[in-house]
């Protein structure tokens, strides 16, 4: 016996999980497509929640009753009014004393509300198209021929409340009139504009509720989002427990967050005071004595000191306890601009395009721009300022001209006491400048992102929302 073929039996065993990963990738990608279509708001996707099913349902009450009501009593009614013409014609041909058919007529029109008329001689008309959709048209046709058994012609459309029935006799033709309300369940419509109607106003009334429900989880969106940029905003957990136990949740973290915040800041001053004091001792002590180059070269030593502690505090602290304002833009650039010139720089210009005024933290604000200012002016000679704002955010890019920072290197920057060997190393700075800044446009739920420069240097741009 031959031994069986490897590759075979290893092709039997993958063909399997090939055949059912077809369908299930198709599945993916339909699934992939719906979530797509569907929209993405959790307000919309409790809507559809609520009016999916309602709409199912009533589409398919509606569909059993017009299948099955609706087109049985009218083919019920369809079939006694039938029944009543064929009357007619077996009474007018079994009695040929009536050869006027004025009795006929006169018991069509009392007892059965049919108006009866025999037109000798005359043939019937060329049936013309029949509605697209028309109920009583079909049932009306299929009793007329399963009782008369007659040619015949009708019309149900000449005049909407009445139908008239032409039916071939050996004389000519004998027609009668009757009310369509007759023949077919005119009033069925009444049950659809009914279920139609107080559908609506379920929904109606579902979606105001539920509006109800989904503000406080806007608005502790919108609480948490202004929290992150550094606004404090008032807020009252509302709504239903689970969306007041995440805003209790919300408020409790928020509180933990400013006590560590707190907690923070007093440390830092504390420490600022006490190296502050033997800072102050130490110039006081090098006043006391014969000034010499090596007690200037001690006494910038302690002045460098003094900044460095400075930059150290303000990355730690943050300016968090400020808070945020409208702030107009345009005076707060054109102070940049003093500032970059007091720096030794030349300003080629500075535009503001869109509304001038944005809620920042001023203060904090304005360090995080002369921090890239001072950046741009120690490197270049040539510094270009401009704001603008754009989709609810506003963006400040300050150019130079300097040798700027390769495209690899430019994240970074952003790392404390990280400084390059460059052309463009911060020689004599802390080397958290831009830290400082890009902690600062975080804090106000932005960022600072660096690019090549018109001017051939560097661009830093920073985005805040408006």
């Amino acid at each position: 016996m031959n031994a069986p073929d490897p590759g075979l039996a290893r092709a039997l065993r993958t063909d399997p999980p090939r055949s059912r990963s077809a369908p299930h990738r198709l599945w993916k990608r339909i699934s992939r497509a719906i979530g797509d279509a569907l929209p993405k708001g959790l307000y919309a996707r409790s809507l559809i929640i609520i009016i999916a099913p309602v709409v199912l349902l009533q589409s398919v009450i509606a569909y059993t009753f017009m299948e099955r009501h609706w087109q049985l009593v009218t083919k019920r009614l369809s079939a006694a009014v039938t029944a009543d013409v064929a009357a007619l014609i077996d009474i007018y041909e079994s009695y040929p004393q009536d050869r006027d058919a004025e009795t006929l007529s006169r018991i069509a029109a009392e007892r059965l509300n049919l108006d009866l008329d025999i037109l000798k001689g005359a043939k019937l008309p060329a049936q013309g198209p029949r509605p697209f959709f028309s109920i009583l048209d079909e049932a009306l046709s299929d009793e007329i021929k399963r009782q008369i058994r007659r040619p015949f012609w009708i019309d149900t459309v000449g005049r909407s409340n009445l139908i008239e029935i032409r039916v071939a006799i050996p004389e000519g033709v004998m027609r009668i009139t009757g009310r369509r309300s007759q023949a077919y369940a005119s009033n069925s419509h009444i049950f659809l504009v009914w279920m139609i109607g107080s559908s609506l106003v379920l929904l109606g009334v579902a979606i105001l509720f539920l509006r109800n429900q989904i503000k406080p989880i806007l608005r502790l969106a919108a609480v948490a989002e202004g929290f992150g940029k550094g606004r404090e905003i008032e807020f009252r957990p509302r709504g239903a427990r689970e969306v007041r136990q995440a805003g209790h949740a919300f408020i409790e973290m928020k509180r933990r967050i400013e006590r560590a915040m707190e907690q923070r800041t007093t440390m830092l001053n504390g420490v600022s005071h006490d190296l502050r004091t033997i800072l102050t001792r130490f110039r006081l002590s090098l006043a006391l004595v014969e000034q010499t180059s090596e007690i200037e070269d001690l006494s910038r030593d302690v002045d460098e000191m003094s900044r460095m502690l400075e930059g150290y505090l303000a990355f730690a602290r943050g300016d968090s306890a400020e808070p945020a304002t409208p702030t107009d833009m345009r005076t707060l650039l054109e102070d940049l601009r003093s500032d970059v010139e007091r720096l030794g720089a030349h300003v080629s210009e500075v535009n503001l395009a869109g509304a001038p005024e944005v809620t920042v933290r001023p203060g904090a604000f304005r360090r995080c721009l002369f921090n890239l200012a001072a950046n741009a002016a120690r490197y270049g000679e040539t510094v270009a300022i401009s704001g603008r704002l754009e989709a609810r955010a506003f963006y400040v890019s300050i150019d130079d001209d300097g040798p700027g920072i390769p495209a690899e290197s430019r994240e970074e920057v952003f790392k404390p006491f990280v400084r390059l060997d460059d052309s463009r190393q911060d020689a004599g700075g802390s080397g958290l400048g831009l830290a400082i800044a890009r902690d600062i446009a975080r804090a106000h739920g932005g960022d600072i992102a660096l690019y090549e420069s018109p001017l051939g240097g560097l661009r830093a741009t920073v985005r805040v929302p408006a």
